[in-house]
């Protein structure tokens, strides 16, 4: 007799989906998950956070290492009842002996939420077109949308007197990272002014700025990309990100001679910006390189804030994600397949 599949969400598959930009979400749905995220960090407070992924799993995949990344995961999941498997290249055969389509129904078939930290976008994207669960970007080349969720988060819990989310200008100084892609695509979208300043070489490309002024028509944002340092004045947030990562080790002399001492967040940089501004970073930091030590410990940083909502942003994840295929068993449900395995169990 043919079985049908345990996995939760093949049960409710219309209703499938991922998360692996924010550009594949309103505007309204953004703010709902973080109206969640705001929900589950009180409740997390009162130590009374309910445990809507109990009996879940989420599958870590991870090619590149992260303190966050993986704690708030693991965390969200233990927090909301349920539990989390880290995977290392070491532990499964992604693209490898076994193809991503593969991978991605295996998976399927065991948990209930695929995240994968990746070297390239492309095997995010594979896992989420095989899988039948909803699977998450925690990182890839150019993306890095769960990091923004906390992002936004922080931006709207630290919002200057009489402003909202849409009044705000935001500055990010640097390089053309992941976090600068995804916030330019989430900051526009929500109709802030979003300022990337940097060296020309190490700017946002055209087809960045192209999603981000698509976004600007329905939202009225405004976007700027200048290497005007002197654009920081008057700025709301301050947000800095390294100026090389993996795989740039080679270019590493040439990016710093060409971002320090210019683009590194000081306290006089904060100071042009204004008293009322904050300053951000995803960390880690390379502290005295693209910002100093007084401004992370400083006035204006909301860094550690910022990492807790790492936290907040996954628990919301994990259950906005899967809610819809919740399965609440009965009470007789659950009476007869206990009494049913027990009196099994009796007898062998």
């Amino acid at each position: 007799m043919k079985m049908p599949s345990s996995s939760a969400t093949e049960l409710t598959k219309p209703e499938l989906k991922h998360f692996l930009t924010t550009q594949d979400y309103t505007r309204q749905e953004l703010t709902d998950i973080l109206e969640l995220m705001s929900m589950f960090k009180e409740a997390r407070k009162a130590n009374a956070v309910p445990q809507l992924f109990a009996g879940k799993s989420v599958a870590m995949i991870f090619e590149q290492p992260s303190t966050r990344t993986r704690v708030s995961f693991e965390t969200a999941a233990t927090i909301l009842g349920g539990g989390a498997l880290f995977l290392s290249p070491k532990d499964i055969h992604l693209g490898a002996k076994e193809s991503l389509s593969d991978t991605g129904r295996v998976l399927s078939r065991m948990c209930d939420v695929i995240m994968a930290r990746v070297d390239d976008h492309k095997t995010v994207a594979g896992l989420a077109e095989y899988s039948t669960v909803p699977v998450i970007n925690g990182l890839c080349d150019w993306l890095h949308p769960t990091q923004i969720m906390a992002d936004l988060f922080t931006m709207q819990e630290h919002l200057p007197a009489g402003k909202k989310l849409e009044d705000l200008t935001v500055a990010f100084v640097g390089d053309a990272t992941n976090v600068c892609s995804s916030l330019m695509f989430a900051c526009t979208k929500f109709g802030m002014h979003y300022k990337h300043i940097g060296p020309s070489k190490y700017q946002a490309p055209e087809m960045w700025q192209e999603i981000a002024r698509e976004n600007i028509k329905l939202s009225n944002g405004k976007l700027t990309v200048t290497d005007n340092i002197e654009e920081v004045e008057g700025c709301d947030i301050i947000i800095a990100d390294s100026f090389y990562w993996f795989g740039q080790e080679a270019e590493k002399e040439e990016r710093l001679s060409t971002f320090m001492p210019t683009y590194v967040v000081t306290e006089e940089m904060m100071a042009k910006a204004g008293e009322n501004s904050i300053f951000m970073h995803c960390l880690p930091a390379n502290d005295q390189r693209e910002c100093t030590r007084e401004v992370m410990e400083g006035p204006h940083s909301v860094i550690f804030d910022e990492a807790e909502n790492r936290l907040t942003a996954q628990m919301a994840l994990l259950v906005y994600l899967t809610h819809k295929s919740i399965k609440k068993p009965t009470e007789e449900t659950l009476a007869y397949h206990k009494d049913r395995i027990e009196s099994f169990l009796s007898r062998v």
